[in-house]
C-alpha cells in the first residue's frame, strides 16, 4: 500500500509507473520502498502487487486531515487553517471502496503490477471545504482562515484508475457528497470524545 506522493505533483491523471518525483522526506521513503520491493520481484520473483490509493477518507480517520478537521473546527466554532487557500487539487474516496479494491487486489492482482484507486473526480481543497461547510449550513467566511501554504506540498494528486476498474470491474460506491454526510453523523456522534482531541499534525519518530 504505497501513496500518490512518490510521484510528485502530477501533470493530469497519471497511470500506472515508477517515474518517480518525490518532493518530501516521506515521499521519498515511500518510493524508495516502492523500489525495494521491485528489485525483489525483478530479481527473485518476489511476490507484490503494490497499490496507490487517491485521498481516503471516512469515519475513523485521523483528526489532522482535511475533512475532519474541518467539521471539528466548525462544530467548536474555531477558525480553520486553510495552507495556501487551498488550490492544490485531490480526488477523495471513502474508505470502504478502497478497501473493496485493495481486497480484489490482493486477491488477484498481477504479480509486479501496481494499481490505482481513485475517483474520477477532482475537486480543490477550497471548494471541499465549501461543500463541507454547506452540509454544515455554514460559509467558508464564517469558518476559514488563509495561511501560508505547507512547504513541500503537491498541487495535485490526480491517478488514472482505469486499470482496477477493468481488472476487476470496481467502481466506487459512495459519492463525495453521501461520504461527508455520514462523516459528519460519525463526528457529530462522537463529539464530545472528539472535540477533546488535538487536531495537529503529531510527528512520530
Amino acid at each position: 500500500m504505497s501513496t500518490p506522493e512518490v510521484y510528485g505533483t502530477t501533470k493530469g491523471w497519471v497511470k500506472e509507473s515508477f517515474d518517480f518525483l518525490p518532493s518530501t522526506p516521506y515521499a521519498i521513503s515511500r518510493a524508495a520502498c516502492d523500489l525495494h520491493l521491485r528489485s525483489f520481484h525483478k530479481v527473485y520473483g518476489f511476490p507484490v502487487v503494490f497499490t496507490r490509493a487517491a485521498n481516503v477518507y471516512g469515519p475513523g480517520q485521523q483528526l489532522y486531515r482535511i475533512i475532519p478537521k474541518t467539521m471539528i473546527s466548525a462544530r467548536l466554532g474555531n477558525r480553520l487553517p486553510l495552507d495556501g487557500g487551498g488550490i492544490s487539487r485531490r480526488s477523495f474516496i471513502h474508505i470502504h471502496d478502497v478497501c473493496a479494491a485493495t481486497l480484489a487486489i490482493a486477491l488477484g492482482g498481477t504479480n509486479g503490477q501496481v494499481y490505482h484507486i481513485s475517483t474520477r473526480d477532482a475537486i480543490s481543497i477550497r471548494d471541499l471545504v465549501v461543500r463541507i461547510l454547506h452540509i454544515m449550513d455554514l460559509t467558508f467566511e464564517d469558518v476559514v482562515q488563509v495561511v501560508p501554504e505547507r512547504l513541500g506540498k503537491d498541487d495535485d494528486y490526480l491517478l488514472d484508475s482505469t486499470l482496477v476498474r477493468s481488472e476487476f470491474g470496481w467502481s466506487e460506491t459512495l459519492s463525495l457528497d453521501d461520504g461527508l454526510v455520514e462523516t459528519l453523523g460519525w463526528v457529530d456522534t462522537n463529539f464530545e470524545f472528539l472535540s477533546a482531541q488535538s487536531l495537529e499534525y503529531v510527528h512520530r519518530t
